[in-house]
């Protein structure tokens, strides 16, 4: 790596993307994406200001109010959305690589991530003309009656740094087959990723307005969050920032969906294939440096294989290879910015003091300096520590013995969080009886981190409202509304209409 500071000369320059056109900000600002492997900045994106969300939410609404997007059919808006997910599928190497730089996750990672994504738009296409309402049996013999679900309006999108592009796309993928446009506020860590998606929206024909990205500071968000044209939000990200957006949508009475953060639970019961759930416990917390909502960063060990497992863990976690996303050879990155770097390192701090030992990490890399942070395994951990109840948001495991069933499920629920969990058994019987009572919006068995757009995912608790993928998700972009039909047609006394 060159120690020579890019020029503004060297970087790559978006606009925001409003009304079908990439434009600078009202302001003329301008803000640095940070690669947080080489730790300098690859791009410049606009810093947006209220102006802009004000440009992008009339832009949106006017879309959908009285633009072409809002006269098409359902039929015509899946071949758009076909198409998108075509030109994803030819551009998927480069959305890889723009997005490695941009939080410094892994490209064979992100390749993979970006390779699958066309399925959410290919399934959603699928489903839009799908949207049917229901006739109802009246019980006035001179009404028929029915329902139509129709398009909730324009959605105001809030999307974190850590996997921005997929996690808008749980989003974007139904909201679009539903019929309803976007403003999209991406974190200010990692804008350029979206940014592409919209010059892709562009190519694939979507009508201007449709989709529009406004790249800034988190006050803006706030100015979406309260729009009064905003008829939507869905956020993604910490559950103290859901919190605060879903009480200032209710000042407009703004719908909300919300994915949020979690603790979860991995359970490795005495009967498991142990070397299979170490596997997984190490993928579940170390895959994309624990920067994953649904990161396995508690792992709850049934006692009388506790210390086997520990050891193993410890064994495999010290060979995981750290360095250059870019590389193949790479299994863990960086942290993806360094706010987040110091915040994982305060929590090392946290759990030695209360106690918890360090099997293993628990430090800075020594070799490769910068932001990254050393795979960490705690043991010793109780489930009131704060290592054990409060979202790390990095490669930290927390340890935690159990002694059976009962006491693993106890454990399990005893958290504000309820996003995913994962049993390991081998006892086809207990699988399915755990898993019925972990108070989680996903529960694997004998696996971890596995998504699909056709499978609803959100969480229980403080970790969100409304749900993502799958039938359940299109329906979180719609109104339902009932249709009443006199069929008589004879003059009636207007005090008794029906």
């Amino acid at each position: 790596m060159s120690d020579t500071a890019p020029t503004a000369e060297d970087m790559i320059k978006y606009g925001m993307y409003i009304d079908g056109k990439e434009v600078p900000g009202a302001s003329g600002k301008t803000m640095e994406s940070d690669d947080p492997y080489k730790r300098k900045p690859w791009a410049i994106v606009p810093d947006g200001s209220n102006d802009d969300i004000d440009a992008a939410v009339a832009a949106a609404r006017k879309a959908f109010d009285t633009g072409p997007w809002g006269s098409m059919t359902a039929t015509e808006r899946a071949r758009l959305l076909r198409k998108l997910g075509d030109i994803i599928a030819r551009d998927a190497e480069e959305l890889a690589q723009c997005e490695c730089r941009d939080n410094g996750k892994l490209y064979r990672e992100m390749l993979g991530q970006w390779q699958y994504l066309p399925e959410w738009f290919y399934y959603f296409a699928g489903m839009g003309d799908k949207l049917q309402g229901d006739t109802i049996p009246s019980d006035r013999s001179n009404f028929f009656i029915y329902t139509r679900r129709e398009p909730i309006g324009v959605v105001g999108a809030i999307t974190p740094w850590n996997s921005p592009v997929l996690l808008l796309i749980f989003k974007l993928a139904p909201g679009l087959a539903a019929g309803c446009t976007f403003v999209v506020k991406p974190s200010e860590y990692t804008s350029v990723s979206t940014l592409e998606l919209a010059k892709r929206l562009d190519e694939a024909g979507f009508p201007p307005g449709v989709f529009n990205v406004v790249t800034g500071q988190g006050s803006i968000g706030a100015h979406l969050v309260e729009h009064p044209d905003i008829d939507k939000i869905a956020f993604t990200g910490a559950t103290e920032t859901g919190k605060r957006i879903a009480a200032s949508a209710a000042k407009n009475l703004t719908r909300v969906s919300l994915e949020l953060g979690g603790k979860s639970p991995n359970i490795i019961f005495d009967d498991a294939d142990i070397e299979v759930a170490v596997n997984g416990a190490i993928a579940g917390i170390f895959g994309a440096t624990g920067q994953t909502c649904m990161a396995g960063s508690r792992l709850l060990v049934q006692k009388n294989i506790h210390d086997k497992v520990v050891d193993m863990l410890v064994e495999k976690t010290r060979s995981i290879q750290l360095g250059d996303p870019m590389a193949e050879a790479t299994e863990m990155g960086p942290v993806a910015n360094e706010p987040q770097f110091g915040k994982v390192m305060e929590y090392i701090d946290v759990a030695k003091a209360e106690g918890a030992t360090c099997a293993y990490g628990g430090q800075k890399d020594p070799e490769l300096g910068g932001i990254f942070i050393q795979p960490t395994i705690f043991t010793g951990v109780h489930n009131g520590m704060r290592i054990a109840q409060e979202e790390v948001f990095g490669p930290i495991l927390a340890v935690i013995p159990f002694e059976d069933e009962e006491d693993a499920v106890a454990i399990a629920n005893d958290t504000r969080f309820g996003l995913a969990a994962a049993v390991w058994t081998e006892n086809v019987h207990r699988a399915h009886r755990v898993a019925h009572k972990l108070n989680a919006g996903t529960v694997w068995i004998n696996a971890y981190r596995v998504v699909s757009f056709a499978a609803p995912f959100g969480g229980f608790k403080e970790s969100g409202i409304g749900r993502e993928n799958g039938v359940d998700s299109i329906k979180e972009f719609t109104e339902t509304k009932s249709v009443f039909v006199e069929l008589s047609g004879a003059a009636r006394d207007p005090f008794r209409l029906g």
